[in-house]
């Protein structure tokens, strides 16, 4: 008897209550799973990242046309935008659609270009030439003399593709300010992987005494993204 009543009672423990399933609180589950992605979306999107394609060619061969490419929203909350930093923001002469380009000059700098060569006049009070071996190809189209006074919270971009972009040299309003970028392109990841947000480049030093500094041709001239989409 014993044994029996032990067996009787552990079947009984095994026992679970079968539930019915209840359609309207599987919906509500769904429905609350849906509503927190969207505002987890929302949040990495608006204040976090920034999700582009880049329909133009701009930007060759650093990023090819048709490229995806992700920024960083907060890269410039806590640090400064540094030269050659690959930026997207706010066309200058179209704020409503964004471009992608490289940051060549930073703010109360002076920007030269002469014969498809830019030379930086720093604020330091240092003369230095640009080496630019990210340029797709020999460099034709509207290579100066043109020189240009960077205001101070602003910025002066061109493109990689400098024979096809429309950049710093070609805009209306040449200079882009501090609150119209929205982010450094950190990689791209279509149609390759690559990481783009920490390139160096040489910065190559010039006696000042040997530059001509009589360039008189001065023009203004200041490229698009949403997934974001980006023109250039």
């Amino acid at each position: 008897m014993g044994e029996e009543e032990i067996k009787d009672v552990k079947e009984e423990k095994d026992e679970k209550p079968v539930e019915e399933f209840n359609l309207f609180k599987e919906v509500l589950s769904w429905i609350k799973i849906l509503i927190i992605a969207f505002v987890v979306a929302f949040i990495l999107t608006h204040f976090v990242i920034v999700n582009a394609k880049v329909p133009t060619g701009s930007m060759e061969n650093t990023i090819p046309t048709g490229s995806r490419i992700v920024g960083s929203r907060l890269a410039y909350k806590f640090s400064d935008p540094k030269r050659f930093d690959i930026v997207i923001f706010k066309a200058p002469d179209s704020p409503e659609e964004n471009y992608v380009k490289r940051l060549i000059g930073l703010p109360g700098e002076k920007v030269i270009i002469d014969d498809a060569t830019v030379t930086i006049e720093t604020t330091d009070s240092e003369t230095i030439q640009l080496d630019e071996k990210y340029l797709k190809e020999e460099w034709f189209d509207s290579t100066g003399p043109y020189e240009f006074e960077v205001p101070e919270d602003c910025y002066f971009f061109l493109g990689d593709n400098r024979n096809y972009s429309n950049d710093a040299r070609k805009w209306v309003h040449t200079y882009v300010k501090r609150d119209a970028l929205l982010g450094k392109v950190e990689f791209m990841y279509y149609p390759s992987i690559e990481w783009l947000g920490s390139q160096e480049y040489d910065e190559i030093s010039v006696d000042s005494n040997t530059e001509d500094s009589s360039t008189e041709n001065s023009t203004e001239i200041v490229t698009k993204m949403e997934t974001q989409t980006v023109n250039n």
